[in-house]
C-alpha cells in the first residue's frame, strides 16, 4: 500500500472571496476526521485560505472556479489548490518581495508574496506548478499526539508541583 492515497476528496467553488471559508471548513473536517492537532488544523485552514485568497485575487478577471484536491495519506494531506487562470512566476514573486525581516514594523514590509511565504512556513512541503493556471501542492504531515503528549507533560509537573 506503501504511498498510496486512502481517500481522495475534491471540490471546486466560485473564485469569490465569500466561498473561501467554506474550502477552510472543509479542509478543516476533513484534518479533524484524520487526526490532526488542533495547531496542525490552524496552519492547514491558513495556508488554504491564502492559497484560494491569491486565487481569488490574482488569477482571473472575471468569474473562474477555484479547485481543491485532498490526498489522505496514512502519514499526511496533501492539498492542492488550483486554478485555470493567469500564471505567475514564482521566483519573479520572491525577488520582488525581498527577505522577510523580522526586526521591521510590518508597515514597511513588501506587498505581494506575503502569503506565499506564510504557506511555506506553515507547511511541511510546498511546490507551485505555473504551466496552465496555478497549481500550489501543500503537504502536511500528521505527527499524531503530539499536543497531547505535551499537555500530560505539562499536566504531571502541574499536578506533582500542588502536591
Amino acid at each position: 500500500m506503501g504511498n498510496e492515497a486512502l481517500d481522495y476528496i475534491e471540490m471546486k467553488v466560485p473564485a469569490k472571496a465569500e466561498y473561501v471559508g467554506v474550502v477552510r471548513l472543509a479542509v478543516s473536517g476533513i484534518a479533524n476526521r484524520v487526526g490532526y492537532s488542533y495547531d496542525d488544523i490552524e496552519d492547514l485552514k491558513i495556508a488554504v485560505a491564502e492559497a484560494c485568497t491569491n486565487v481569488v485575487n490574482h488569477a482571473y478577471q472575471e468569474g473562474g472556479m477555484i479547485g481543491i484536491g485532498c490526498n489522505v495519506y496514512k502519514d499526511k494531506i496533501e492539498i492542492v489548490v488550483s486554478d485555470k487562470g493567469q500564471s505567475f512566476n514564482l521566483s519573479d514573486v520572491k525577488r520582488k518581495l525581498g527577505p522577510i525581516d523580522g526586526t521591521k514594523p510590518v508597515e514597511e514590509l513588501k506587498e505581494g508574496g506575503l502569503g506565499l511565504f506564510l504557506i511555506d512556513s506553515l507547511m511541511d512541503h510546498v511546490e507551485i506548478n505555473g504551466e496552465a493556471g496555478v497549481a500550489i501542492v501543500m503537504t502536511k504531515f500528521l505527527k499524531r499526539d503530539e499536543v497531547e503528549h505535551h499537555v500530560d507533560e505539562i499536566s504531571a509537573s502541574t499536578n506533582a508541583q500542588k502536591q
